[in-house]
């Protein structure tokens, strides 16, 4: 087996992509390479597979396959050339010899996955799932979209603020504070990494923790009582390579016999947002 079908392997192993949003979401193998780089022995992770970010992978010969979280090819086309960004993107990874695969929304709906991970640095508590699946993969019983949060002690919102903010390694964030959090402490946080209003308004919590909502999205939600975190949409999924994706991913593939494999992530990948 090449080293893209053991990254195949093991990628439905920790996020079956039968687990997906595939309604709207583009995932799976996006770009398969015909003539895959010889030696190839390492796995390239982003969180976007931008032109920087593509030309840093490629300058890594041992790159022989990159997964970006969100895909890169996403609407249908008629045509492939140069003059598009995200063909190009495509056509030199096909060019170079290395294949792309996304995982996305499997990603964030598995056990374990994005979603699980952003709840992990809010303290002591237990997460729920807001929407479960109802038919999912062996081993991947309770999957399903967003998370409901419950701290085990109330805390203030400033104090969930600030474990947010370690631990997603930001030094600013925006929050729309409801009134009543001015003197009330927080109990439950309902969560959906990216862009998760479509989730996370059908639910009463106390906090709305996601990367992005629109302006009235949110002002409608501090009009219930609902206070918003906001950390710029990739925020909320970027550290999860590092932190955990990376690690499962080469055990895997070791496991599966490519004791030399390495999976390493960008350093150029970032979120396009900056708070000045």
């Amino acid at each position: 087996m090449t080293l893209l079908d053991k990254v195949v392997r093991a990628l439905e192993r920790i996020a079956p992509l039968s687990l997906a949003e595939t309604a709207w979401d583009n995932v799976g193998l996006l770009v398969e390479a015909p003539t895959p780089r010889a030696a190839a022995t390492r796995v390239f992770l982003t969180n976007d597979l931008t032109t920087p970010v593509l030309a840093e992978a490629l300058a890594d010969p041992a790159v022989g396959v990159i997964v970006s979280y969100h895909p890169p090819l996403f609407r249908s086309f008629k045509r492939l050339t140069l003059a598009d960004p995200k063909q190009a993107i495509a056509l030199r990874c096909a060019a170079a010899g290395v294949s792309v695969f996304s995982p996305h929304t499997s990603l964030d709906n598995c056990l374990n996955g994005v979603n699980d991970w952003l709840a992990s640095g809010l303290g002591a508590g237990h997460a729920e799932v807001i929407n479960p699946r109802e038919q999912t993969p062996e081993g991947h019983e309770g999957a399903g979209s967003g998370r409901l949060f419950t701290l085990d002690q109330p805390t203030p919102l400033t104090t969930v603020v600030e474990r947010i903010k370690a631990h997603l390694r930001l030094p600013h964030l925006r929050l729309a504070m409801a009134d009543r959090h001015k003197s009330e402490l927080v109990r439950t946080i309902a969560i959906c990494a990216g862009s998760g209003i479509s989730v996370l308004a059908p639910v009463t919590a106390d906090v709305y923790l996601t990367g992005e909502m629109s302006h009235h999205e949110t002002l409608a939600a501090v009009e219930g009582q609902t206070s918003v975190v906001l950390c710029e949409h990739s925020n909320t999924e970027r550290g999860y390579l590092s932190a955990v994706l990376s690690g499962r991913l080469e055990s895997l593939l070791r496991q599966d016999g490519l004791a030399e494999a390495t999976v390493v992530c960008s350093q150029v990948d970032r979120d396009p947002i900056t708070i000045v």
